[in-house]
């Protein structure tokens, strides 16, 4: 497996006692850097655990022609005036599924990009990641790509409920995957990259 760090979102100058963790608007930054740099016309995007659509508004505002499906696990307050203007528009529909549910996938179609932002990482360690993983990269189309940020453990022997970045990169392995790539990792957060 290809894992390697690529890019820094933290800012430069941090307290020493601080956590490195890039802020959740430098994230979206980068998302919306990374759909526009896929270089499709149109792609199909899946936010996977969208909450209040504050990553899907962000990246409908900056991506032209982008046409997301909205997934979350819980029916929830109505999104920002953007996400309606989208759904109105015709570019972003919202689905209710729940990750837990092994027919969470059904119906949804293929996609160019699958991305998600903070959603994920309570169910991992519960619900078998490599499983989790293996669904996700079944809805992507030929040349798709994954792209996740959420919150990381330090190796502390599996006491943690998130993953660290190897056990990570081995549930990515252990789906199929075919590249992985670290674009940001720090203890409290990564940022990664996976090819079907």
């Amino acid at each position: 497996m290809n894992v390697r760090p690529e890019a820094l979102l933290a800012p430069a100058l941090v307290h020493p006692r601080e956590p490195v963790t890039a802020s959740p608007q430098a994230v979206f930054h980068r998302f919306a850097a990374e759909l526009k740099a896929f270089g499709r016309p149109f792609p199909r995007v899946l936010d996977l655990g969208s909450d209040r659509g504050a990553l899907a508004s962000h990246v409908l505002r900056e991506v032209p022609g982008l046409r997301l499906v909205a997934l979350d696990f819980s029916d929830t307050p109505a999104p920002p005036a953007r996400t309606r203007l989208a759904r109105k528009e015709g570019r972003l529909t919202h689905v209710t599924r729940h990750l837990a549910d092994p027919a969470w996938t059904d119906g949804l179609g293929r996609f160019d990009v699958v991305i998600s932002h903070d959603a994920v990482h309570g169910l991992l360690r519960a619900h078998r990641p490599a499983a989790l993983y293996a669904q996700v990269r079944s809805l992507l189309l030929p040349r798709a790509v994954f792209l996740l940020a959420d919150r990381a453990a330090i190796d502390d022997g599996g006491n943690s409920r998130y993953l660290t970045l190897d056990e990570q990169c081995e549930a990515f392995e252990a789906a199929g995957w075919s590249s992985t790539h670290t674009l940001n990792h720090d203890p409290h957060f990564l940022f990664l990259k996976a090819h079907p």
